[in-house]
């Protein structure tokens, strides 16, 4: 099924060396990358990360559109011949990056992470489907390959969970990043002319593909004792399927975060939580009820 599903890689464009400018508190000047991505007809359009409980951070989405709205302004085309032509939305997983530093095995992490898309592709009002294509030797990540970071100028899937990433690559996107951003989803665009598409005329531009990074310089888990994979690859495959942060989140005295209300797609991590809620499924719904007659 994979040599069968798999979209063609991107010819390597040249890499991108860091500029000494921010966009919108970043620590690396992405406008850099698109202006290389549009050579492709592509753009980054946002960039989403979770955060840590105790770091006294809370995750945000840095848009590179901004359409006004608080809903995540792009979404998949059905049946997009630039993606195949397919009304699935097809993902994969990076196993040369999949091992995490402490001690968990690619496999380990492939598991989680399949048990998190198949609890999205059970949502009942959702009729997608969301087709698995496995696991890929090959170390995947336009974004990584654009930062240094090994990875590849191309994609595999409409979304590709590209793997445990050392500090660095976390502190390019944010000051510090490595500290307290525990994923991170970045949402590429289809563009024409470096303008947007969005040509199903529903008011968002069209996604390309979007790739899923987690940071190796936390202790991850798979069944307790450190950062829930499952939970946090629930989160930012919410993400990858058009679904924005929700919900707010205050401290109390005693220190613990607070959210209302608690929701998968809380900004920021709280534990494990590996069940859809009612706000999720709504957000959910509301992207994908209708496919694939959007």
């Amino acid at each position: 099924m994979t040599s069968k599903r798999l979209f063609g890689l991107i010819a390597a464009a040249s890499l991108i060396m860091p500029a000494t400018g921010m966009a919108q508190s970043l620590n690396y000047d992405f406008n850099s990358i698109n202006q290389d991505l549009a050579k492709e007809g592509l753009m980054i359009q946002s960039i989403e990360w979770i955060t840590s409980e105790d770091s006294e951070q809370v995750g945000r989405t840095v848009f590179f559109t901004n359409r006004g709205n608080k809903q995540l302004s792009a979404h998949y085309v059905p049946g997009d011949p630039r993606r195949g032509g397919f009304s699935d939305i097809t993902y994969i997983v990076d196993m040369v990056d999949g091992a995490t530093a402490g001690g968990l095995t690619a496999v380990d992490t492939q598991g989680a992470i399949d048990n998190a898309m198949a609890t999205w592709d059970e949502v009942t009002c959702s009729a997608i489907p969301v087709t698995n294509l496995g696991g890929l030797n090959v170390d995947l990540g336009y974004i990584q390959a654009s930062l240094g970071y090994g990875g590849v100028f191309g994609w595999a899937a409409d979304l590709t969970h590209a793997g445990w990433l050392p500090a660095g690559f976390f502190d390019a996107i944010a000051p510090n990043g490595s500290n307290f951003i525990l994923g991170v989803t970045f949402t590429l665009i289809w563009t024409d002319s470096g303008v947007p598409t969005d040509i199903d005329n529903n008011g968002r531009d069209d996604v390309a593909f979007r790739e899923i990074y987690y940071n190796d310089n936390f202790q991850w888990a798979v069944d307790g004792g450190g950062v829930d994979i499952e939970t946090v690859a629930l989160h930012e495959a919410g993400h990858g399927l058009s679904q924005g942060h929700f919900g707010s989140a205050s401290r109390t005295k005693n220190g613990k975060v607070h959210f209302s209300p608690r929701a998968v797609m809380n900004a920021t991590y709280s534990g494990i939580q590996r069940d859809i809620r009612k706000t999720d499924n709504g957000g959910h719904c509301s992207n994908w009820a209708s496919w694939p007659n959007n």
